[in-house]
């Protein structure tokens, strides 16, 4: 039961640390000036406020099952030191305190400053937020100059992820169909999907490369014994999902993209648009599962029989 209790809240927090940082991140490149303010594209400050409030209390859920299940108590007048230690002499507890400020400082931002502003600050806190769970995971088991590397992987890693969830979500949202009424959101919709292109074959190669990277360091250079263990198991769903999203944000950039914008110089756009919100769907439940994937994952030993 802990198991499952503690793989949820490692993916709960996946998702809203990358939606934090990847939907902040779409604001700035994709739109501009008045788009950027909330309710004009995209609600902002309603979805960046509650990201930064729900991670700040699965963070301190998070923390409190870890010191939990390092001690074995469960009274909190019990937890209370255990709690202080692992925030003051260990990695993981002092990157939870991180996350956490950094969580804060978007929140604030978000709810006080200009659009633009509070979306710079909401993309670089959010981003530092989203780096601080590399701590809790396998790079956390090395040593030496192995243990940077590991961590910068999985940071890049993360951040990649991050934006590529965020985009989906944001495309998800402007294709809606109460959101596509008009000739000129269909035009903002094209336009954000042009812009996406160069953005999202970086993501596409910082994923694939740091996900090959990562998995070197954590197995090796070898695979028919790892994928005797439940950890290979996923690994391969894992990389399955990937290649269907790539597959779908290929279909996107060369067919799906282009087609709108030939039926919106027709006049005749509706079909291309639900052919584009089908597609988005499909890739952002791909997405989900492959982060629900990777917080299981993060629980997980290669090693056969684990």
């Amino acid at each position: 039961m802990s198991d499952s209790v503690s793989i949820a809240l490692r993916f709960a927090l996946y998702m809203d640390l990358m939606l934090l940082f990847g939907l902040a991140l779409f604001g700035l490149y994709s739109l501009k000036g008045q788009e950027r303010e909330s309710g004009a594209v995209l609600p902002f400050r309603s979805i960046l406020a509650g990201t930064t409030v729900l991670g700040a209390v699965l963070s301190v859920a998070s923390m409190l099952m870890m010191a939990s299940a390092m001690s074995g108590e469960s009274d909190f007048a019990e937890l209370r030191p255990h709690i202080e230690m692992m925030v003051f002499e260990t990695d993981v507890g002092l990157a939870c305190v991180v996350r956490i400020v950094a969580l804060v400082v978007a929140g604030l931002a978000v709810m006080l400053c200009a659009p633009g502003f509070s979306l710079w600050v909401a993309s670089f806190a959010g981003g530092i937020a989203l780096a601080s769970l590399a701590w809790s995971g396998h790079g956390a088991m090395d040593e030496g100059s192995r243990r940077y590397w590991h961590f910068v992987v999985d940071i890049l890693h993360l951040l990649a992820a991050g934006a590529w969830v965020g985009a989906l979500v944001a495309f998800a949202l402007m294709a809606k169909i109460n959101a596509l009424k008009t000739e000129a959101r269909i035009r903002l919709l094209t336009r954000a999907v042009n812009r996406f292109e160069v953005i999202g074959a970086v993501i596409v190669v910082v994923v694939a490369v740091t996900g090959i990277v990562n998995y070197l360091f954590i197995v090796g250079p070898k695979l028919d014994e790892v994928f005797l263990s439940t950890y290979g198991v996923l690994l391969f769903i894992k990389v399955v999902l990937f290649a269907g999203m790539l597959v779908l944000a290929a279909l996107n950039r060369f067919h799906l993209g282009p087609f709108l914008e030939r039926s919106l110089r027709d006049g005749q756009y509706t079909v291309a648009a639900n052919a584009l919100r089908r597609s988005v769907m499909v890739e952002l439940a791909a997405a989900v599962l492959i982060v629900g994937l990777v917080a299981w994952l993060g629980t997980l030993s290669p090693e056969i029989g684990t």
